[in-house]
């Protein structure tokens, strides 16, 4: 390990489905990270470890996985990719591919608790944050737009990372401490979305235009989420800033 780098982050990683009539690597089935996950952690000091869950192997073999990565990490980073199943919050699939993906959510629930058990920060960004709020007792809306009267549309596949809106941000609280501000514009790239806030959480932000909660920490421990995508920040000055969410996470790993 390189001088001065101690702090071991592990990013959940997602998948990237392979294509039969792709050439090359392109038709497996690849797990990995966003590179811009990969850099913040970097850039904040710390060395970035994308945690691949096991698939097609038995459960017991995901859970023991899971519980050697939360002994080898001393932060955790939930990034975004498929739907929370909805099974998870008490509900059926509305539609068959909002039904999610068992093996992930399996591996990323045993690794979240074992890491609030150990007291380790997490980090949820988008679909980590919404399995957040379910670990904490909480609820999802399987579509926005479907489901949640007023609701903008909070994805744009077409445009993914270019899609934005605005949050605003509790005054005084966390994460408007940490950023400077209490308004700001992000990159959002969602069509789940928090319904019922779960037991010991609040929220630390909402969507400007309708309200939606876009942050959650926990009343004790550091375990934050956001709904919005910071990796996906970089270089984009009329975005809220990605850095101090990161340095504010690999900080508490440091204690």
């Amino acid at each position: 390990m390189s001088p001065g780098i101690s702090l071991r982050i592990g990013i959940t990683a997602r998948l990237a489905r392979g294509d039969a009539l792709a050439l090359g690597a392109r038709r497996k089935d690849l797990l990995g990270a966003e590179s811009g996950l990969v850099n913040s952690v970097c850039e904040a000091g710390a060395l970035p470890l994308v945690l691949a869950w096991p698939r097609g192997l038995a459960a017991e073999t995901s859970r023991q996985q899971a519980r050697a990565a939360a002994d080898a990490i001393d932060a955790l980073i939930v990034q975004g990719g498929a739907d929370v199943a909805p099974e998870l919050f008490g509900a059926r699939p509305l539609r068959p591919e909002w039904a999610g993906d068992a093996e992930r959510d399996r591996y990323e629930l045993e690794l979240i608790e074992r890491m609030l058990g150990y007291g380790k920060p997490v980090l949820g960004i988008c679909r980590g944050c919404q399995l957040l709020n379910v670990v904490f007792g909480g609820s999802l809306h399987q579509d926005l737009l479907l489901q949640r009267d007023g609701s903008i549309a909070h994805s744009d596949p077409a445009l993914y990372e270019a899609h934005t809106h605005a949050v605003r941000l509790v005054p005084g609280g966390m994460l408007a401490s940490l950023h400077g501000r209490e308004h700001g514009d992000v990159a959002s790239a969602h069509h789940q979305g928090i319904d019922r806030l779960g037991d010991a959480l609040v929220a630390e932000g909402w969507c400007a235009e309708d309200g939606l909660i876009e942050a959650i920490r926990a009343r004790t421990g550091w375990a934050v989420g956001v709904q919005w995508h910071p990796e996906l920040h970089a270089d984009r000055s009329t975005l809220l800033d990605r850095m101090p969410l990161f340095r504010a996470l690999i900080a508490q790993a440091a204690l």
